[in-house]
């Protein structure tokens, strides 16, 4: 829910993002203006929005334009409270981790790939007060979006909804899924994902989402996870009660990752949410649009 202002009228805001790969021979820009890079990066895009601000609204993309060396990209804002989330994740590095991330998995970039970040509102340079979030979102706000959202980018969410509901009958999609899943993969309603280490954007993402049911995650985490046997969960549960449900499913999967290492990977935390019969929030992690 949008909140209001002190005119009565809802909360809104602009801000824009400008993005350069430094990754030698990837230039992001001349990737969005081909026609395959363009639906690519924008998923990218989206993808990044979603783990920083806290899920799918509270906020649209409305246009991504050439601003040379940078691909902008101009956000409204029309929840506070994702405005804010977004700030402190631009802040604390979890928007530049997740934009890497994703843009390695989808554009297959080995792993130092890495992408420059300005972030504006209208004239203020938002990278110089990051450290006053009350000032950011001031200018945030001040900052009113000056034109409806792009034709191009109705296409590409649009696009981006098809992909997600998906049963597009295309042979490439019939013969992945006739042929056995790589080892390095995982398979999530009959779609194939890449299996990877979980990274603080997922810590986010769970902990955001999940609310009460961390518990039932936990335990069925712990059928492969010593650390999480026994006691374990409701030790966790009166430790961080007082912080709340967002701590208490931080600390949960922080302490998976910190016991299992390299093998606390994504597939295991998307079985478990299967098994607590959390398929929306797994969707929801592996950037897949709820169905309407």
């Amino acid at each position: 829910m949008a909140d209001k202002t002190a005119d009565g009228g809802s909360w809104t805001g602009c801000a824009v993002m400008f993005l350069q790969s430094l990754f030698p021979g990837v230039d992001l820009l001349a990737l969005y203006k081909g026609e395959q890079g363009k639906f690519i990066i924008f998923k990218v895009i989206k993808l990044t929005l979603r783990d920083s601000a806290g899920g799918l609204g509270g906020y649209e993309i409305l246009k991504v334009h050439d601003a040379e060396p940078f691909l902008g990209v101009e956000v409204k804002f029309v929840d506070v409270a994702a405005c804010q989330q977004f700030l402190e994740s631009y802040s604390s590095g979890t928007v530049l981790q997740s934009l890497n991330q994703h843009a390695c998995r989808l554009l297959g970039l080995p792993e130092d790939f890495t992408v420059r970040t300005q972030l504006k509102a209208g004239p203020q340079n938002l990278d110089l007060c990051l450290d006053q979030l009350p000032v950011c979102l001031q200018h945030i706000h001040l900052s009113q979006p000056e034109r409806l959202r792009d034709e191009e980018i109705d296409h590409l969410e649009q696009q981006l909804q098809s992909q997600a509901l998906g049963p597009a009958p295309q042979p490439p999609t019939v013969t992945q899924e006739e042929s056995p899943v790589p080892s390095n993969c995982f398979k999530f309603q009959n779609r194939v994902f890449e299996d990877r280490m979980l990274t603080a954007a997922d810590v986010q993402s769970f902990s955001n989402g999940v609310g009460r049911q961390w518990k039932h995650v936990g335990r069925a985490l712990g059928k492969s996870c010593r650390a999480l046997k026994g006691p374990a969960i409701d030790n966790l549960a009166y430790e961080y009660e007082r912080e709340g449900l967002y701590e208490q499913a931080y600390q949960l999967l922080s302490r998976f990752i910190q016991a299992e290492g390299r093998a606390a990977k994504l597939s295991r935390l998307v079985r478990a949410l299967e098994d607590s019969k959390l398929t929306s929030l797994a969707e929801n992690m592996l950037g897949m649009q709820p169905r309407e």
